[in-house]
């Protein structure tokens, strides 16, 4: 029997390994936290896919995401990932991810780490929607307009709150599977 899965990612194999197993499933890891919120960062005008495919070279660019290196990117390195074709070479985003690794930084010493941060926006618990139909999520909603304009009075860039509750349904701040999708109750 086959299981049910939300309807966002059916016909791509890539999507639906990504929905399978990652999307959704609590992230309490600055590391993995980082690099989402870079992710989404660069996803913002484009579709999800389109930044999946290219998720390896994104790892690869950005030194797996050490947000220490690249809070410590000289302008060479700016350039050279702005002419790397595996990535969206976005001069701003490029920039912003800087600076953001920077700011990142600068909240895990204040808060111990931006996990606690973060999920201390939702008292360290997901919060569990009861979608029927993947059609029905909001692209945000006061509280990432909330954690948005947080973010950004930081010094975050690229963090508007359509991105920050991409991030939230993907780091499983926010339970957006469908009710009868297999994986609603596994997250």
């Amino acid at each position: 029997m086959k299981k049910h899965k939300c309807g966002w990612c059916l016909g791509d194999p890539l999507y639906e390994a990504y929905h399978d197993t990652e999307w959704g499933v609590p992230v309490y890891d600055d590391a993995t936290l980082f690099e989402f919120l870079t992710l989404e960062t660069f996803q913002a005008g484009l579709s999800w896919i389109t930044i999946l495919r290219k998720r390896e070279n994104f790892r690869q660019a950005f030194d797996q995401f050490d947000y220490k290196k690249i809070a410590q990117y000289p302008q060479e390195k700016i350039d050279a990932l702005l002419n790397d074709a595996g990535i969206i070479r976005n001069k701003l985003k490029i920039k912003a991810t800087v600076s953001n690794a920077q700011a990142f930084m600068i909240i895990q010493d204040e808060f111990g780490s931006f996990s606690n941060y973060i999920w201390g926006f939702v008292d360290g618990k997901p919060i569990k929607n009861e979608l029927k139909n993947h059609k029905e999520a909001p692209a945000n909603t006061p509280l990432s307009d909330r954690i948005s304009a947080d973010l950004k009075k930081r010094g975050f860039k690229f963090v508007g709150s359509t991105v920050v509750y991409a991030h939230m349904q993907a780091t499983g701040m926010v339970n957006d599977h469908e009710v009868q999708c297999f994986r609603y109750l596994e997250v």
